[in-house]
């Protein structure tokens, strides 16, 4: 007999403990920087929930509430597509990322969602051994629980980098 799946229970975010809540938000963000970094981009859309928002926004926009990104995807499938470009279609010098990030600090909790923000920076190497500060800025996270697990519902980079380097093919 086959059973039909068993949907998770929804959980009241705001019932769980704050200590429980942070480690969540860190392991997710620090996931996030680990698969980017050690080039594991085909499990990086599956952080996300399917309806999602990816993007990747100099400070100046964010401030004047301008929605014009640098990288933009509302859906799992378009972080999909970007991966698939980015293996198949695009061709860029080889270059290696390391992420630093900051301790994420909780800014809201409502039932559903856990709001929070963590400071980067980006470090980039490229194929001759040279690295440098590639991106900095703060991410600006929504997190909920989905599917018996905790996932992006939106991920926003908010960069104070002036110039974008033209190699910004890569998640940030």
């Amino acid at each position: 007999m086959i059973r039909p799946a068993v949907k998770p229970e929804p959980v009241d975010l705001t019932t769980l403990p704050r200590a429980e809540l942070m480690r969540e938000v860190t392991d997710l963000v620090a996931l996030h920087a680990e698969l980017i970094d050690d080039d594991r981009l085909e499990e990086w859309p599956d952080l996300f929930t399917e309806e999602c928002l990816y993007s990747v926004i100099p400070r100046e926009n964010a401030d004047r509430g301008l929605p014009v990104a640098t990288i933009f995807c509302d859906s799992r499938g378009m972080l999909v597509d970007r991966v698939v470009s980015l293996r198949r279609a695009n061709i860029f010098p080889v270059h290696n990322y390391r992420h630093i990030i900051s301790t994420s600090r909780i800014h809201g909790v409502t039932p559903e969602a856990v709001t929070a923000h963590t400071n980067y920076v980006v470090l980039q190497t490229r194929n001759i051994g040279q690295s440098f500060v590639y991106n900095t800025g703060k991410y600006v996270d929504e997190i909920v629980y989905s599917s018996g697990r905790f996932l992006f519902r939106s991920k926003k980079a908010i960069f104070d980098t002036d110039l974008v380097d033209t190699l910004m093919v890569r998640p940030i």
